[in-house]
């Protein structure tokens, strides 16, 4: 009825929207004030060079629009998204370190360091889910979790030939307390 397409997009809807009803929407408050800050948005990703079957080293970068809500209101952000992988392929990518630079409409800015990573594929569908911790700016020492779904939007077989070029994805990013 769907398809695979509309099943990765109901799917990402479904994460995001129903753990959006727990963040309380962004404020201007003190670090020991702050609660948990949640995020939903789109990114845009690339890999240079291109995924291919065999893995190898790979820079992932990645275009993200949030909205993000804490303290009663919401704020427009952006963040960009940096990550070296040893060993990435169109089947799996290692590691899960990374940086990412979030800047809030309202002036302020995050910087995170992503650690860890787990990534699923079911029946298409890409999982991410990345923790680290915010190392400066708004929620700095608070731990962070961020996770990615989507769907590749080139075809498998480009990975016989030229390689995944980069994907667009949903992505939810939560600042918690």
């Amino acid at each position: 009825m769907f398809g695979r397409r509309g099943v990765a997009v109901a799917l990402g809807s479904v994460m995001l929207a129903g753990s959006s009803l727990v963040w309380a929407p962004i404020g201007r408050a003190t670090a020991d004030e702050e609660g948990s800050v949640g995020c939903v948005g789109h990114s845009e990703s690339r890999y240079d060079p291109p995924l291919k079957l065999l893995a190898g080293p790979t820079h992932v970068h990645a275009d993200i629009t949030y909205t993000c809500g804490a303290h009663g209101r919401t704020v427009p952000a952006t963040g960009s998204f940096n990550s070296e992988a040893p060993a990435a392929s169109c089947v799996a990518v290692s590691g899960g370190s990374g940086t990412e630079t979030i800047r809030y409409a309202d002036g302020g800015r995050s910087l995170i360091a992503y650690d860890s990573a787990t990534t699923l594929r079911v029946t298409g569908v890409l999982v991410v889910i990345q923790r680290g911790r915010v190392v400066e700016g708004r929620g700095q020492g608070h731990p962070v979790r961020r996770t990615i779904t989507g769907l590749p939007q080139e075809l498998p077989t480009e990975c016989l030939t030229s390689g995944l070029q980069g994907g667009s994805n949903e992505v939810q990013l939560e600042i918690e307390p």
